[in-house]
């Protein structure tokens, strides 16, 4: 939990150093290099280090906050699809359909724990459960080509709710590349010694200087934490989940009202 907020922390000092290491350049260089054209020279060539960094930390959080968003998303449409299907075919699906319900809550338990240290993204007691709805699903024998589509549509979507969850699994291994972390950070430091360079110490610009870093620090901590997506200080949100799940037990708790009646 804690690994974000130690490079974050990491960030933050780094950046913080270059501030100062440009206040200490400041001071020891003679002053006929501190012209205002080497100024302008300084603050034009910083001004394109600062906007490819931008650019940059931009598409990085972009691209932590969609992904994991858009894997869970696909798995809580796939499962919705897949009992609607089993559901359109008959009661010949009835078990699978209950396997399948069992399946969305486990997993959802799984994904969203009360403890986040208890996330289970490769669990393999719940993917069991989805090998047993697509057992359940073989032993369905089809009687005409209508009924042979909607069991060759569902054993396509149960293979594919499958494919998703091992993706979930692996992709907390395929963060963003350290090297371009680094060389991010590298340019943020050059930017903050920059502005040292030719600014005055004092009190104000010090705390301006450490509030921007924190803030620079904190985007590269928010961006760690959303790559990992479950089980961090910043999760993925579970809604999508949580209204599959509903609706499968909404609609068993029809059929069984239904049944009684």
């Amino acid at each position: 939990m804690f690994r974000p907020l130690v490079i974050g922390f990491l960030v933050f000092a780094i950046i913080l150093a270059g501030a100062f290491a440009g206040a200490m350049v400041r001071r020891r260089v003679p002053e006929h290099h501190l012209t205002e054209e080497t100024k302008n020279l300084v603050s034009v060539s910083m001004a394109v280090v600062a906007t490819i960094s931008a650019l940059v930390l931009g598409l990085l959080l972009s691209n932590a906050n969609n992904s994991f968003n858009a894997v869970q998303g696909q798995l809580s449409a796939e499962i919705l699809r897949l009992d609607q299907l089993l559901r359109r075919y008959g009661s010949d699906t009835k078990s699978a359909r209950e396997t399948l319900r069992e399946y969305a809550e486990r997993k959802r338990d799984d994904l969203f724990p009360k403890n986040p240290a208890d996330v289970a993204l490769g669990n393999q007691s719940t993917y069991e459960l989805l090998q047993e709805v697509e057992d359940l699903v073989l032993t369905v024998k089809a009687a005409n080509a209508r009924d042979e589509w909607w069991l060759a549509q569902a054993m396509t979507l149960a293979s594919k709710i499958g494919d998703t969850r091992f993706i979930l699994a692996q992709h907390t291994e395929q963060g963003t590349p350290r090297a371009a972390l680094l060389l991010l950070v590298f340019w943020l430091t050059l930017l903050f010694a920059s502005f040292t360079l030719f600014a005055p110490s004092n009190l104000l610009s010090t705390a301006t200087l450490t509030l921007c870093a924190l803030a620079i620090a904190g985007a590269v901590g928010m961006i760690l934490e959303l790559e990992r997506g479950f089980g961090g200080l910043v999760q993925v949100s579970p809604l999508p989940m949580n209204h599959a799940v509903a609706v499968l037990q909404a609609e068993a708790r029809n059929e069984t009202a239904g049944g009684h009646t």
